[in-house]
């Protein structure tokens, strides 16, 4: 594969740069909330009690279940509280009330994601000689929603063998059928005993993922209980959940705001207001210390310019589904104000469009540019584009004259470059300015590096 295409070029950083190659979520996590939409289908839950639950409650629980958990509540997925020691155990009152102390306001950290909890729950105890992991997503390999499913659950699913598990997708038509679980079950030789439980009762998951805008739904573990002598019922001890915050279904379960809003920076905050019906503002901040400023259009751009930068992003972002022009520079408005100053490549990257009027958007982020370096001053910057779609080549031009106007280095790509190599680029272009490229803009601006 050659070089990148290249329409527009201006003080390329020295050296080799390009290099041979070949939506929106919430997420819910916990029983607290998770119970309460199990019991919406009748779906059997381990009993639950929240963090106002009272020293007789907390008694009441351990005298009908024996022995109790106590987790922490975090917002939002944030790693595996277990192997962290972050799940207590207890037998009686005063073992739980130490455990809740230790961990009502526990900090976790996991990479470059931090999350303070804010509560615990008290969860009874469920003994059953076998556990069963369970899930519903939206699958891209199969363009259908697909059961994950393997009797040994209660464990990290990635640790299984591919002979552990089985992956069925289904028509979201006729929807999930008994006869797709105990199928699955039998390829898998499964306990005979468990097939017949989880067949009745998992189908009722459809009905909670299908009705209530769910992109992801993940039992683990489902203990098998003998709630009556002699018959297992499948219980459901964790619980996990994505929504689509587009989605219109998800305003039926009337779930607290707050809910979703967990720790998130000023900087999104800021960003999520600006969700409209129109374009999309999905962003999350990746390495507040990056140096890679990377507002992206679409999805699979997304996911590849995330994985391919790495630490050097500052944020992952898609700013796609052909925002209107005000929307759009107050976004890249926001984006400047709180990571421009630290930022040694603004690197603008998509995928070719199909809806997306290219010189609307980029209009709109130069302008908001322009305006950044007349209310602020000048600060150095290396800006690296590329992009395809329709009016390309008049968004291109409304870029190129901000940017010359302003005396940024640049280059531009068009729709038949790789972006991989593009990507390549503005990683290049990083490291350029952190050896010294930063100074000498700095010094064609007139201003401190």
């Amino acid at each position: 594969m050659g070089q990148p295409a290249k329409i527009m070029d201006r003080v390329a950083p020295p050296g080799e740069l390009c290099h041979e190659t070949g939506g929106s979520q919430m997420q819910m996590t916990g029983m607290l909330y998770g119970a309460k939409l199990l019991r919406m289908v009748d779906f059997p839950t381990a009993e639950v009690l929240g963090p106002e639950a009272s020293e007789k409650d907390i008694k009441d629980l351990i005298a009908l279940c024996d022995e109790i958990f106590i987790k922490p509540i975090f917002k939002g997925g944030v790693g595996k509280k277990g192997k962290s020691g972050l799940i207590g155990r207890a037998w009686d009152l005063t073992t739980a009330l130490k455990e809740k102390e230790r961990l009502y306001f526990v900090e976790h950290k996991v990479g470059n994601q931090a999350a303070k909890a804010n509560g615990v729950t008290f969860e009874g105890a469920v003994p059953a000689e076998h556990e069963v992991y369970f899930s519903i997503a939206d699958s891209t390999r199969y363009r259908a929603p697909t059961i994950t499913i393997t009797h040994h659950g209660g464990m990290d699913i990635e640790e299984l063998g591919r002979d552990q598990i089985a992956e069925i997708p289904f028509d979201p038509l006729t929807g999930l059928k008994s006869f797709v679980i105990t199928n699955a079950l039998s390829d898998l030789k499964a306990p005979k005993e468990i097939v017949s439980p989880l067949a009745q009762n998992l189908p009722k998951l459809w009905d909670l993922f299908h009705q209530y805008g769910m992109t992801t739904l993940e039992l683990n573990p489902i203990r098998m209980s003998q709630l009556r002598p002699g018959v297992l019922t499948p219980v459901a001890c964790d619980f996990k959940c994505g929504f689509d915050r587009d989605d219109h279904r998800v305003k039926r379960l009337n779930l607290p705001a707050e809910l979703f809003a967990s720790d998130f920076s000023d900087f999104e905050q800021e960003i999520n207001q600006l969700r409209t019906y129109q374009g999309q503002s999905d962003v999350t901040v990746i390495n507040p210390k990056g140096t890679i400023l990377a507002p992206t259009f679409g999805g699979g751009a997304n996911s590849l310019v995330t994985e391919v930068l790495g630490d050097d992003a500052i944020i992952s972002s898609d700013f796609g589904g052909n925002p209107p022009y005000e929307k759009m520079r107050e976004v890249m408005r926001i984006c400047l104000k709180h990571w421009l100053k630290q930022t040694n490549v603004l690197f603008v990257i998509g995928g070719k469009a199909n809806n997306t009027d290219i010189f609307v958007t980029f209009r709109a982020m130069a302008d908001a540019l322009r305006e950044y370096f007349s209310d602020h001053g000048p600060t150095p910057v290396y800006v690296v584009i590329g992009r395809g779609g329709p009016n390309l080549s008049r968004g291109f031009l409304a870029f190129k004259d901000v940017v010359d106007a302003l005396g940024l280095p640049y280059r531009i790509f068009a729709y038949d470059s790789a972006m991989t190599d593009v990507v390549y680029y503005a990683q290049a272009a990083d490291r350029w300015m952190k050896a010294g490229g930063r100074e000498a803009v700095a010094r064609r601006l007139g201003v401190a590096a």
